[in-house]
């Protein structure tokens, strides 16, 4: 009967055998697509970073009465210092220049947190990620998801801008949506690179961060370019200082010009890139460093 077995032809052997000579001869997924399918598994998980990162929030503000607006409300405070004492500095007018700097606190601060906290998008989950078997794309998401909350409870700070110093942004306000759209798109590939690289080097966080001290001051955000008169290098070749103007522009009522929604795309897509493949090479590591 053995013997018998062993010539039958494969077409014609049971179901169980056919199923495991199909799993033998089928090839291991690569690198690449195991990277992919972390990544369109983690959106797709949804409702974990989301519910996670309003956890974040909310266990930072647990028993306040305001919550997460103290951040608000602190942002407003300094706004409103440095708005009154610049402005008199650089001799131009409060109505022209607290505007211009409320706003773009408000998305530095936006953009700031996803860089900074995308640093520790690994690290401080660490417990978890040894513990719990989920695409590791989920905890950058939550640092993502986490900062436009905060910026979401921020941008009430530009409505008061906008009602006080009766702006009115027209049609262009839309404009602003598809801006925060690639910011967040940006904040992924950054806390996909960065946080790889913060799990292997521990100095990178705080090299980022003095690094953003430092690109605050280069970034026309308590400073307008005009006021820079023959250093105009200074925005030039000042990505951040695109980056803030994408959203800045359409919020103020101007028309964001195209060279900067081309280097921010541009920017996007070959930071996507650099990010991705050094995911593919390294996600495996991830685990082990930490």
């Amino acid at each position: 009967m053995g013997m018998l077995r062993t010539v039958i032809p494969a077409q014609y052997g049971n179901a169980e055998d056919r199923g495991r000579r199909a799993a033998l001869s089928r090839k291991p997924p690569t690198q690449v697509e195991l990277a992919v399918h972390d990544l369109v598994e983690g959106a797709c998980q949804w409702h974990i970073w989301g519910t996670l990162g309003l956890h974040d929030i909310r266990q930072r503000y647990r028993r306040s009465k305001i919550g997460p607006f103290w951040l608000t409300i602190g942002m407003l405070v300094m706004i409103g210092s440095i708005g009154g004492l610049y402005a008199g500095l650089f001799q131009t007018r409060v109505a022209d220049y607290l505007p211009h700097v409320a706003i773009g606190f408000v998305i530095w601060s936006f953009v700031s947190g996803l860089i900074n906290d995308g640093c520790n998008a690994f690290i401080s989950e660490q417990g978890s990620i040894k513990q719990v078997r989920l695409p590791l794309s989920v905890y950058v998401y939550r640092v993502v998801w986490r900062s436009l909350l905060i910026f979401a409870h921020n941008l009430l700070i530009v409505l008061v801008v906008i009602v006080v110093f009766s702006i009115w942004p027209g049609w262009s306000i839309l404009l602003a949506l598809p801006a925060i759209v690639i910011l967040s798109l940006n904040g992924i590939w950054i806390g996909l690179l960065l946080g790889l690289l913060s799990t292997r080097f521990r100095d990178v966080p705080q090299m980022v961060t003095t690094a953003m001290q430092f690109v605050f001051f280069m970034t026309p955000i308590i400073w307008q370019p005009e006021s820079l008169p023959g250093r105009a290098w200074v925005v030039t070749y000042n990505p951040f200082a695109y980056v803030v103007e994408l959203v800045r522009a359409p919020l103020m009522g101007t028309a964001t010009p195209l060279h900067v929604w081309f280097f921010v795309v541009v920017l996007t897509f070959v930071g996507t890139a650099i990010a991705f493949a050094m995911y593919v090479r390294y996600r495996r590591r991830i685990a082990y460093w930490i």
